[in-house]
């Protein structure tokens, strides 16, 4: 590979990203990886809050946890855990009915491994993005994407107007690089005109996703009424999970710390009167009482918290899979990848075997130049 042909910009630094800028890092590609938010993480983020009287509480207000069936996943997941950034979640689970408050299919420790990242969910993508050859641009995020044909390059350029660089090839790890929800929180036009990938336009013009609202909760006593540490609930229009994020490997006990999601539905029903734009503190407070209500429906005596506030993930996740063959969508031509959960399935699992895959794509491509 020659000096150009060995740089690539990977747009997004979420499981998917990280996963693939750490991969084709390890192959000699020198990767430049562009993340809009002042940390990597993506739905893998946690989230650190103070509370009135000066606590410091740290959440994983995304994804809770992951299951493995990949054999390839397996493998980079027991490497993880051999450099103490897994563990395994070994706590009882099962589901709860709103409408009888009564838990059901209890499920025994151990039948389902589910891995967490160490000390907080964020702790793979940090260190993935870490690694040699890999520089990373945090509060760096991606407003245009140019393809100069006479130089066979790729030209990003910042949302602030600066010039960030001319790429060999490009993955872009965001579904919303190419969404009318980036123009929907933004104002400006997505950063990937369609027009210059045709032939991936029709799968990539608008990918429909599923919201959702976190609610973050801490308590300065146990809830000992809750014999389970994460559960489905099932028969409320509100919520739809909750689990104990401080019974995770690695966490601090100084309090117990909840998290829960609301459902598709309320999430839409909140977002149709909102919209997409940064939402009021009002806003939030409200969505806060309203989650925190439902909780406390399920007569499982739950105290009041010391700290309770919500976070809304306006495309949680993608409620289709437009590659699951391919894995990724590639425009050889162009050098282009585009990666991530919505690819293959819609957890970290089929992030990471998207972000594999367009590793694998460019790596190869590149080789040959």
């Amino acid at each position: 590979m020659n000096t150009v042909a060995t740089k690539v910009a990977v747009v997004g630094s979420g499981i998917s990203g990280s996963v693939c800028a750490s991969s084709l890092a390890k192959n000699g590609v020198s990767v430049t990886l562009f993340e809009s938010a002042r940390g990597p993480g993506g739905r893998m983020s946690q989230r650190r809050e103070v509370s009135e009287d000066g606590k410091e509480l740290v959440f994983d207000h995304g994804a809770p946890f992951f299951t493995v069936s990949n054999a390839e996943v397996l493998g980079l997941v027991h490497e993880w855990e051999s450099r103490g950034l897994v563990a395994e979640w070994k706590q009882n689970f099962g589901s709860f009915d709103c409408s009888s408050n009564k838990f059901f299919d209890m499920e025994q420790e151990g039948l389902t491994k589910r891995y967490v990242g160490v000390p907080g969910m964020n702790a793979i993508c940090k260190a993935l993005c870490q690694e040699p050859g890999v520089e990373r641009k945090f509060g760096v995020g991606v407003g245009r994407m140019e393809w100069l044909e006479s130089k066979n390059l790729w030209s990003l350029t910042g949302l602030d107007g600066q010039n960030l660089g001319h790429f060999q090839g490009v993955v872009a790890s965001d579904k919303n690089i190419v969404s009318p929800r980036f123009t929907s929180v933004t104002g400006r036009p997505p950063p990937l005109d369609l027009n210059l990938v045709p032939e991936l336009a029709a799968k990539l013009q608008d990918i429909p996703v599923i919201p959702c609202f976190a609610l973050m909760l801490a308590f300065a006593e146990p809830l000992s009424a809750i014999p389970i540490k994460g559960f489905t609930m099932i028969n409320s229009e509100v919520l739809s999970w909750a689990h104990c994020d401080s019974s995770k490997p690695g966490r601090s006990a100084a309090s117990e710390r909840w998290v829960l999601h609301s459902t598709m539905e309320y999430a839409n029903s909140v977002i149709a009167q909102t919209g997409l734009q940064k939402l009021s503190e009002a806003t939030l407070k409200k969505v806060a009482e309203e989650i925190f209500h439902e909780f406390q429906s399920t007569g499982l005596s739950i105290s009041q918290p010391f700290f309770k506030k919500a976070h809304r993930w306006g495309s949680a996740f993608p409620a289709t899979s437009i590659a699951k063959e391919e894995k990724c969508l590639w425009e050889k031509n162009k050098r282009l990848a585009i990666a991530g959960d919505f690819c293959v399935s819609p957890n970290i699992e089929g992030a990471i075997v998207s972000g594999i895959a367009a590793a694998s794509k460019l790596t190869e491509m590149l080789s040959c130049l």
